[in-house]
C-alpha cells in the first residue's frame, strides 16, 4: 500500500510562493496538484502544479529548472500536456517526482530564481480536463443515499439485496465529461408520469445534482488479469470533485431493465485538479460499514486497506440563483462511502477488466446519515415534494435555468497541513430548441 508518510507531508513546510501558506489555501506545498492548462487558445495545452493561487509552468520548469535525469524523462511528457504518461508510471516515480517538485517549491530551494519565471496565476489561464478519459465507470457507493433514494420507491426494503455484498457501478459516458465552469444544457428526453397514457418528448424539468468523487486510474492491468486488493491502491492516481448530473424525470422511465443512459451522460462536470492520492495520505482513515453490512468477500479485503483506505474529506454544495449569491444547501464527508477507493479497482478489475492510465471511476452520489447532509435534491427535497428554502424568498425542488452548483471538498486533521480540491462548479442552461 502506498500510504506511507513522508517529508512531503510536513506541516511545518512552507513554500516560497507566498500565496501557499495563505490560510485555508487550497493548494499549500503539501498538496502539488496536477491541472492541464493553457495560457490561450494559440498555444498547446501543458500540465501544470498548483501551489497557492499560482501554477507552476512544468514546460518552463523543465526548461528552466535544475533536474536529474530521471526526473527529466519523467518531467518530459508532462511538457506536452500528457498526464496519462505519469499516470501509467509505478507508484515509486510518481513518488519520486512528487518529492522533487515539493523540493522545488520548498522555501530555500536553490530552484527558486530559476522557477519564479515558471509561475502562472491560476485565475488567468484556461483549464481543461487533466487528461483525455478513454473510460468511465460511476459506481453507487454512498450507501446513505442509496437508502434513502431506496425509501422513496421501496420503504419496506431500501436496499437491494445485493447492495452491500457487491459495488454497484454502470459504464457511463466520458465524452459528456467537461471541467468545471463549462456550462450544461438541459437535455431534452422521453419522461411518463404514473397516470400518463403514454410519454412525451420534452426538456426536462427535474435536473438535480450529485455530490461524487472521480476516482483516476494510473498504471492499468492487463485483460484477463485482475488487480488484487492489496495491490489496488498502486493504481490509484489521485481524486477529483465530480457531479454526475442527473434528469430525475426522464430516469425512471428508460432505467428497467438496463440502468441509467440518457438521464445521466448529458453532463458530467469535473473539477480541473487531480490531488494525488500521495497528497492524502494523512487523511486516510478506517473503513465504516452499517453494523448489519456482511465481511466483504475475501477478494474484496485486505486488513491494511480496512484500517486506511477510506477519505476522510469534508464535502459542501452551494446552489447560486441567478442573479443571487451562493448558500450552502449541504455538507457531508467522503467516511460516508461503503467501499474504499481500492475495492472499487479491485472489482472494477475482478472479471478481468482492463483498466487504463487515465479512466475515471465517480464513486456515486456521498451522503450522510443526516437529512442536512443529502448528496442530491432528490434526498433534501424527498423526491420533489419538499421545496428546499433559499434566501429572499426563493425555494428549489430541483435545478432551475441560470442556476449555478459547486462542489468543494477540504482535508483537515490535526497534525496535518490543511488542503483543497478547487471548486466544481457549472450553470444550468435553458434546453436547445428542437425543431
Amino acid at each position: 500500500m502506498s500510504s506511507a508518510l513522508d517529508f512531503t507531508h510536513d506541516p511545518a513546510a512552507q513554500s516560497w510562493v507566498a500565496s501557499a501558506q495563505a490560510e485555508g489555501s487550497d493548494f499549500p506545498l503539501q498538496n502539488l496538484p496536477w491541472a492541464r492548462f493553457r495560457r490561450s487558445r494559440h498555444e498547446d495545452w501543458r500540465i501544470g502544479v498548483g501551489i497557492g493561487t499560482e501554477l507552476l509552468d512544468l514546460a518552463e520548469a523543465l526548461r528552466r529548472g535544475r533536474w536529474s535525469a530521471a526526473e527529466q524523462a519523467l518531467l518530459d511528457p508532462l511538457a506536452r500536456g500528457d498526464l496519462k504518461a505519469l499516470m501509467a508510471q509505478p507508484a515509486a516515480a510518481r513518488r519520486q517526482l512528487r518529492q522533487a517538485l515539493f523540493a522545488a517549491l520548498q522555501a530555500g530551494s536553490r530552484q527558486q530564481a530559476q522557477l519564479e519565471a515558471c509561475l502562472r496565476p491560476q485565475a488567468a489561464v484556461e483549464f481543461t480536463l487533466p487528461c483525455e478519459v478513454g473510460d468511465y465507470t460511476d459506481f453507487y457507493a454512498g450507501v446513505h443515499h442509496a437508502t434513502a433514494v431506496g425509501k422513496l420507491f421501496r420503504p419496506d426494503h431500501p436496499l437491494l439485496p445485493n447492495y452491500l455484498w457487491v459495488p454497484i457501478g454502470y459504464h457511463g459516458r466520458a465524452s459528456s465529461l467537461t471541467v468545471s465552469d463549462t456550462p450544461i444544457r438541459r437535455p431534452w428526453g422521453q419522461r411518463k408520469g404514473p397516470d400518463d397514457a403514454q410519454p412525451v418528448f420534452a426538456p426536462s424539468q427535474r435536473i438535480d445534482f450529485e455530490l461524487e468523487l472521480g476516482l483516476w486510474v494510473a498504471q492499468g492491468n492487463a485483460l484477463g488479469q485482475p488487480i488484487p486488493i492489496h495491490e489496488a491502491q498502486e493504481h490509484l492516481f489521485g481524486v477529483s470533485l465530480l457531479n454526475d448530473w442527473s434528469a430525475r424525470d426522464i430516469q425512471p422511465w428508460e432505467y428497467q431493465p438496463l440502468g441509467p443512459f440518457l438521464a445521466k451522460s448529458f453532463a458530467t462536470t469535473l473539477s480541473p485538479w487531480i490531488v494525488t492520492w500521495e497528497a492524502l495520505a494523512p487523511f486516510r482513515c478506517a473503513l465504516h460499514r452499517p453494523a448489519d453490512a456482511p465481511a466483504p468477500l475475501p477478494y474484496l479485503h485486505d486488513a491494511a486497506d480496512a484500517m486506511s483506505g477510506a477519505l476522510d474529506l469534508h464535502l459542501e454544495v452551494d446552489l447560486q440563483p441567478q442573479g443571487g449569491r451562493a448558500q450552502r444547501i449541504s455538507q457531508s464527508n467522503a467516511k460516508h462511502l461503503v467501499w474504499t477507493p481500492a475495492q472499487l479497482i479491485t472489482h472494477h478489475a475482478s472479471n478481468g477488466c482492463n483498466l487504463r492510465p487515465g479512466d475515471l471511476l465517480g464513486t456515486g452520489t456521498i451522503s450522510g446519515p443526516q437529512p442536512e447532509q443529502a448528496g442530491s435534491l432528490l434526498e433534501l427535497t424527498l423526491g420533489g415534494k419538499q421545496a428546499l428554502a433559499l434566501e429572499g424568498g426563493l425555494n428549489r425542488r430541483f435545478l432551475e435555468d441560470g442556476d449555478t452548483l459547486a462542489l468543494r471538498a477540504r482535508a483537515e486533521r490535526a497534525g496535518a497541513a490543511g488542503l483543497g480540491f478547487g471548486a466544481c462548479s457549472a450553470r444550468v442552461l435553458p434546453a436547445h430548441p428542437v425543431s
